[in-house]
């Protein structure tokens, strides 16, 4: 008797347990190009200059029973800009604009995860661009989890927004159509 009220009290220990056990760290995938930090920006008012960040890394924390206790960190090497115009993005890495010697990254981490239903929600974090720091809020949307063809388990979230450039010490003139750009974070991450 004494023998399975033990094993009764183990296994009811470990379902007590369970949701503990569905929270999981995803790694960004970087290295299969599935995961991309975008931009844009307008041209003058006439037309959209897009770009991207070629070299990032970041991890998250997901939980479909919680998702409320998710969390992301993901770190951009800023040199890594590229608008497809060498010497535009040569310009963009000096002084007027990310100054990457000065400034080789640029960071943010979540502080706050809120769903409204199963795939929208706001992310709200510390963003760090040209060396300054301000908490940015941004809506978010569930793409998709599952597992993978290669024996693997992935799911994607997309965001968007947008941020004023003289908010992070970025002066440079680029006329009254240009003062802030649209930022994409278009994450696929890999359960560890």
């Amino acid at each position: 008797m004494k023998k399975t009220t033990l094993l009764a009290a183990a296994f009811a220990t470990v379902l007590g347990f369970s949701g503990v056990v569905n929270a999981a760290d995803y790694q960004v995938d970087v290295r299969g190009a599935h995961a991309f930090v975008n931009f844009k920006i307008k041209h003058l008012g006439y037309s959209w200059l897009y770009g991207r960040f070629n070299k990032f890394d970041g991890k998250f924390t997901w939980d479909e029973s919680n998702p409320n206790g998710s969390n992301i960190n993901i770190e951009i090497d800023t040199a890594s800009i590229d608008s497809n115009h060498a010497e535009r993005d040569k310009h963009l890495r000096n002084k007027d604009f990310l100054n990457v010697s000065k400034y080789p990254t640029s960071t943010f981490n979540s502080t706050k995860i809120k769903f409204d239903d199963k795939t929208h929600g706001v992310v709200t974090g510390e963003f760090t661009l040209h060396g300054v720091t301000k908490t940015i809020s941004f809506p978010i949307e569930k793409l998709g989890e599952g597992k993978d063809p290669w024996g693997g388990y992935r799911a994607g979230f997309v965001g968007t927004t947008q941020i004023k450039l003289s908010d992070y010490g970025i002066e440079y003139n680029l006329g009254p159509a240009s003062t802030h750009v649209e930022l994409e974070l278009a994450i696929e991450g890999i359960r560890l």
